[in-house]
């Protein structure tokens, strides 16, 4: 049997194209939800066309720091030791689908392998060889590479960084990210958002290094604001992000900033768009990064370094928060805008292949 282990939004969009393609072929899969992240959860199944899930480990609130994690973590192991049968549907061979680089990702490739099932990473083999930046991902990601099975990886770069482990390699090309774009088409264009009649950038920023240090956090936003002069921005608040800039006394600084608009989180294909309506975006997301790559975006990316090759030398530009990166960036911004990607190849029918290929051969 195969069974997607989700607990993210992120994880959830990217592993859309997959569950769809699944539920298309007629093909059974288990979806086990891990309760990380609430918010926009049902929305995003519901634009997708996605099945409800069929089991729920977790329903409180969202688990966003690692105390919280570790005590959550805990209750699920012991939750799925427990209930063993009821978790996997009975299964004692499948394969469990993990993606990313979250602790839900690492905590479903534990609980398949201590309960005797294959573990699939989608979305393997990307790396910062930074062990504290981005922190806890990297680690998370070296953890899920050690105890993985299966790996599926997003291009040839992801692929080399694969060799020292032991398991079976396929290289997908790209990330499934595509294939949610391309199934999205008419559904964001379609989407109820307000765009602005101006030119504007979209920025977005919620990684754990950037805004839980009140100096990183006020240090990004004198960028935001000086880039603002240049350019308007709708900076689009994360919950967490705008729980630190209030307790930082930072976000009556950037709504008082008459060239910045303060937006809420938008549903999926609100946000992308939004993006494709801008000039430009700002992000510290790997999967923003991914999305520009591929939608021909110029992207600023606020971080020391990125652990995707997408874009790089193309349409986007790691910033180290260098104030000369910044402006060049911005001075020589045409260079920066790029085509769709477009070709025939489709992540997601590769994984599914060889999921159903290995299923058959058991």
């Amino acid at each position: 049997m195969i069974h997607t282990f989700i607990g993210t939004k992120a994880q959830l969009i990217k592993m859309a194209p997959i569950m769809r393609r699944l539920q298309q072929r007629g093909i059974d899969y288990n979806f086990i939800f891990s309760g990380q992240h609430q918010a926009t959860i049902d929305d995003i199944r519901a634009e997708f066309g996605l099945k409800e899930p069929d089991i729920k480990l977790y329903t409180g609130p969202d688990i966003t720091g690692i105390v919280q994690m570790l005590g959550w973590g805990m209750r699920i192991v012991l939750f799925t030791l427990w209930h063993r049968s009821e978790v996997w549907q009975g299964d004692k061979d499948g394969i469990v689908l993990n993606h990313g680089d979250t602790f839900s990702t690492l905590l479903g490739t534990i609980l398949a392998r201590i309960s005797g099932l294959r573990s699939a990473h989608v979305e393997s083999g990307l790396r910062s060889f930074n062990l504290f930046h981005p922190f806890p991902e990297e680690l998370t990601r070296r953890l899920t590479f050690l105890l993985s099975n299966i790996y599926f990886a997003p291009g040839e770069w992801a692929l080399k960084n694969l060799k020292r482990y032991r398991g079976k390699k396929i290289n997908t090309h790209f990330n499934t990210l595509l294939d949610a774009l391309r199934a999205s088409k008419v559904a964001i264009d379609n989407a109820d958002v307000e765009i602005p009649s101006y030119s504007y950038g979209i920025a977005s920023i919620h990684r754990f290094e950037n805004i839980f240090s009140r100096n990183q956090l006020n240090k990004i936003t004198e960028i935001l604001i000086d880039i603002s002069s240049q350019e308007k921005l709708l900076l689009i608040l994360h919950k967490p992000t705008l729980k630190k800039l209030k307790e930082f006394d930072l976000l009556n600084k950037l709504d008082s900033c008459t060239t910045i608009e303060l937006r809420p989180r938008y549903s999926y294909f609100q946000f992308i768009k939004l993006v494709k309506n801008a000039r430009f975006v700002i992000t510290d997301g790997g999967s923003n990064q991914e999305e520009c790559y591929y939608l021909g975006k110029p992207c600023l990316i606020l971080r020391k370094a990125t652990e995707r090759n997408e874009g790089l030398g193309l349409n986007a530009c790691v910033s180290d928060y260098k104030r000369p990166v910044i402006d060049n960036f911005f001075k020589s911004i045409d260079q920066f805008e790029h085509p769709e990607i477009s070709n025939d190849i489709s992540p997601t029918d590769i994984i599914i292949d060889f999921l159903t290929d290995a299923h058959s051969s058991n």
